[in-house]
């Protein structure tokens, strides 16, 4: 609603009505320093080279300062030389420039050359005012937004607009993300590639800390959606917390040691299933290798104990932040996710699990298209933040009614989105899971050479699928798919890789 259409009774409105004799508040902005910025750069196109920011032709109040700035950088990526002179045939229709003065304005700028001497800090002033302008925008954004009922009344869904605008703001891209042009795209890739060959396993985003996992997709990388399914039982959340933890702890250790490339980061775990204490169990059973269970009940001998609290007191500085908030909806997610990234800088998202996020309600009850909101505000989120994202999901039903328990792709529940929306789709299985669900009777003494046969040929599959597990890459969009083999010791909910390279009896060649 425009504000001069505002009701003046601050009964209504909430607001004490302004003074109507009293001037409207101006912009913030210096057309004196945008216009000596302007003329040190006419007079030396190198400044532009020399900025300690990224400055655009938005960022201008002037217009016609802005349209300036715009040609001097067009002149420059072309190589040349950016004068009075050569701005003159652009600009001798340009009406805004003729109340001005006309194309003397141009010879103008130059005249003091004063700014020069300061070219840095007039960049930074325009920049930052710009900044400013941006701001006086989203909250002029946020009252119109909040005043207007016209349409459904969501103040939580307006609260989480509003702070992805000041985001946005925060991160100086208020006026939109700008194409990449392909020499700064290249860049990025060789700098990827440069990790990748300074690792000894090819990795060139974040660590897993599990090495087959690494050696299949060198990593999790920013702006990736990565699924992580399976059914009940087989590891989702715990194979979920050994990554997190992994790439928590690596970036603490590149904080302690240094190093010219930090494969981890601090880690951001929203749990919607388990409390954080609960969370900080598992870890603490996995790091002091204790049976979780019996950290639970309690029954641990004081050696244990002990190694607990040693344990303890070396995780005591992870940067792993736990929100176990219940029932979130994906806008409020995405709105702690950019608060903790504002303030803890994460590398690293992890969503357990996607199901129990909620939509905005728009969805007319359909859960299909719920879901469908959700893995595209997951894959936004990751984008938007530019880190991977692993959300875990539940898969339905359908695996347990084949004779191979292996998932597949539409085994994934309730929308196809998911599949659509992943940079990768993960998969944990373990068979063992399913042989022991298949135990024979114990024999007895009495019980026939059948039996104790039946019953020895399971215990000898058994061991031999005890403790083993496989991530299958169902898809990746920069890489093969494909089984990756790992061990699971139940007792302390970890994960890990196998030393050997000969994965054969893992149920592959």
């Amino acid at each position: 609603m425009p504000a001069a259409n505002l009701p003046d009774r601050p009964e209504l409105t909430g607001v004490a009505p302004a003074d109507a004799a009293a001037p409207l508040r101006a912009l913030p902005a210096n057309v004196e320093a945008e216009a000596a910025f302007l003329g040190a750069l006419l007079i030396d196109n190198k400044v532009l080279e020399e900025l300690p920011i990224t400055l655009s032709a938005d960022h201008f109040f002037e217009p016609v300062h802005s349209r300036i700035y715009a040609r001097i950088q067009t002149l420059a990526d072309r190589n040349t030389a950016a004068t009075p002179v050569t701005l003159k045939p652009y600009f001798d229709g340009d009406e805004g420039l003729k109340e001005l003065g006309g194309t003397t304005y141009l010879a103008r700028l130059t005249a003091d050359p004063q700014g020069l001497l300061a070219t840095r800090e007039l960049a930074q002033q325009i920049y930052d005012l710009a900044l400013l302008r941006q701001l006086v925008g989203v909250g002029r954004g946020l009252v119109e937004t909040a005043l207007d009922t016209t349409t459904d009344v969501e103040p939580l869904e307006k609260i989480a607009q509003a702070e992805a605008a000041l985001y946005q703001v925060a991160e100086g891209e208020a006026g939109g993300s700008q194409a990449t042009d392909f020499r700064a795209a290249s860049l990025a890739a060789l700098k990827m590639a440069e990790m990748a060959m300074a690792s000894s396993g090819g990795l060139s985003g974040k660590t897993t800390g599990l090495a087959t996992i690494d050696d299949k997709t060198a990593g999790l990388h920013n702006s990736d959606l990565v699924i992580l399914a399976g059914r009940p039982g087989m590891g989702k959340t715990s194979l979920a917390t050994n990554i997190a933890f992994n790439c928590a702890e690596a970036h603490l250790n590149h904080l302690r040691e240094g190093g010219p490339f930090n494969y981890g980061g601090p880690v951001a775990f929203f749990s919607l299933e388990m409390s954080a204490d609960q969370l900080a169990t598992r870890i603490l059973a996995e790091q002091a290798e204790i049976s979780s269970e019996s950290l639970r009940s309690g029954k641990i001998t004081r050696e244990e104990f002990q190694k607990l609290s040693f344990a303890s007191q070396r995780l005591a500085e992870l940067p792993l932040y736990i929100d176990d908030t219940p029932a979130l909806t994906i806008a409020a997610l995405r709105s702690r996710a950019r608060r903790l990234k504002r303030r803890h800088n994460i590398g690293l998202v992890v969503v357990d699990y996607l199901q129990l996020l909620q939509g905005s309600g728009r969805a007319n009850d359909n859960r299909v298209n719920e879901i469908s909101e959700i893995s595209r505000g997951l894959k936004t989120l990751a984008k938007e933040l530019e880190v991977p994202v692993i959300a875990l999901s539940q898969l339905s039903r359908a695996v347990e009614q084949r004779e191979d328990k292996r998932p597949q792709l539409s085994d994934l529940r309730e929308s196809g989105s998911i599949e659509q929306d992943a940079d990768m789709v993960w998969f944990i299985y373990r068979a063992d899971y399913y042989h022991e669900a298949s135990r024979p009777d114990f024999p007895t003494p009495e019980s026939s050479v059948e039996v104790q046969e039946k019953y020895r040929a399971w215990e000898e599959k058994f061991l031999e699928l005890k403790n083993k597990a496989t991530l299958i890459v169902a898809k990746q969009r920069h890489g093969s798919t494909g089984p990756v083999p790992l061990l699971f010791h139940a007792e302390i909910t970890k994960f890990s890789s196998p030393s050997k390279r000969d994965y054969s009896d893992w149920g592959y060649e």
